[in-house]
């Protein structure tokens, strides 16, 4: 099956990426969950609400930055490929 017949069944998720063999991104996760852990201890309700709200407007944040990285990468490629075509 072609990479593009893999693409269009659904079997490659172009927003997933394997982190598995990156040690130091599994390092910084766990330091990021453990701070916010301890953060949510010692916080109010209304600070934790707040906090909530911080942190979904975050992710929001990091899922459009995430989409532009990804199609100017996406973008990039294709030039790649259209100028060795082009030899």
């Amino acid at each position: 099956m072609s990479i593009l017949e893999e693409l269009w069944y659904g079997n490659i998720e172009p927003t997933e990426y394997d982190t598995s063999p990156c040690k130091e991104y599994k390092k910084a996760l766990q330091l990021v969950n453990r701070n916010e852990e301890e953060l949510h201890a010692t916080m109010t309700d209304a600070q934790k609400e707040l906090f909530s709200r911080y942190a979904d407007s975050v992710r929001e944040f990091q899922d459009m930055a995430e989409c532009l990285l990804f199609q100017n990468s996406f973008r990039l490629g294709a030039r790649m490929m259209l100028e060795i075509m082009e030899e």
